[in-house]
């Protein structure tokens, strides 16, 4: 089997879950080596393990390493299975991470799956199970991906606790998509999610979400999550183009102000909203795999992060494609092609 060789010093988790989606869909084994050795904490953590075991039990694979702490992983795919799949973390580690890792693999099986995923939903250093209902599924159906996402229990850090239901249809072949023009504006919506909170603090974040931005503050859109398995507070703001819909949000902390948390989140969004670009920063490193297993595609984004440079370079050591990118119009034009 071949195997490709990967550094993983400069890169977090995001590098091992992109390598593991590859090999996954290619059929190329890997060799990763110094796993997130800059972090305070290196090596595998439980997410890490979980998106590993998960990978290993969907694409039949052998596996060498997948331990916690472990800083070297070998990962040899055989063939993709379908099926009822049931994945628990054991933590507040995201859930939904772990998703994005399984879902481009299982949209290749010749069956329809389901995979129940237990921890977080919605964690600071992810994207929120109603990101990826409202953004990133809407993004890949445009792509040809049929997969609908069921939000069972929400579960914030540290509590965790949290389930998601993912459906996935076999997808032959994704479509190249360009998300290079997000149209009219049509409408900006604000929410906020409390949980073992007051719904007073939701209400504040709202209010000033109301102030910068013109979104209706009604308290209906203060939504407390009962039962409340642990602390946790979102704020988030939909914006609604004829081309495209793009989702920001802005988590609480302990000693953090509400103002503050919604400050943060409006100053997000305005940037946007004054940009040209149609993808928001997060999106669109999330659109890089996709695309690249459509073989072409492209995207205006407001900048390039680390994180989409050296996932774009990782992709290119698995599949045909080359990624490119240039400034234009106030924004960047990112393109896949063969």
């Amino acid at each position: 089997m071949d195997m490709i060789e990967i550094g993983g010093a400069h890169g977090g988790g995001q590098l091992l879950r992109s390598a593991l989606t590859l090999s996954l869909c290619t059929g190329i084994g890997f060799c990763m080596s110094d796993i997130r050795a800059a972090r305070s904490r290196p090596g595998l953590m439980r997410q890490h393990l979980t998106a590993v075991n998960a990978a290993a039990q969907i694409g039949s694979a052998r596996v060498e390493g997948a331990t916690l702490g472990a800083t070297k992983l070998r990962f040899m795919p055989a063939a993709i299975q379908a099926g009822d799949y049931h994945f628990a973390i054991g933590s507040a580690g995201s859930a939904t991470l772990v998703l994005q890792t399984l879902l481009p693999a299982l949209w290749q099986a010749n069956a329809p799956s389901r995979v129940r995923l237990e921890g977080g939903t919605h964690n600071p250093l992810a994207p929120s199970a109603d990101f990826i209902r409202a953004c990133y599924l809407p993004a890949l159906a445009r792509m040809g991906v049929r997969a609908e996402l069921q939000l069972q229990q929400y579960g914030f850090h540290p509590a965790g606790g949290g389930m998601l239901e993912l459906e996935v249809q076999p997808c032959p072949g994704v479509r190249p998509y360009d998300h290079v023009q997000r149209g009219t504006l049509e409408a900006v919506g604000a929410s906020v999610l409390v949980s073992g909170l007051p719904a007073a603090v939701g209400q504040r974040e709202l209010d000033l979400l109301g102030n910068r931005l013109g979104v209706d503050t009604h308290p209906r859109h203060v939504r407390v999550v009962r039962p409340a398995l642990g602390p946790g507070n979102v704020a988030s703001v939909i914006v609604r183009h004829a081309e495209h819909v793009e989702m920001f949000d802005s988590h609480g902390e302990r000693g953090l102000a509400a103002e503050l948390v919604a400050t943060r989140l409006s100053e997000t969004v305005l940037r946007y909203l004054q940009g040209q670009a149609c993808v928001g920063e997060h999106l669109s490193d999330q659109l890089l795999l996709p695309m690249a297993l459509a073989g072409e595609g492209s995207f205006t984004t407001q900048q390039i992060s680390d994180h989409l440079r050296s996932n774009a370079r990782l992709i290119e050591k698995f599949l045909p494609v080359e990624f490119e990118w240039q400034q234009t119009d106030g924004c960047w034009r990112v393109r896949v092609s063969h």
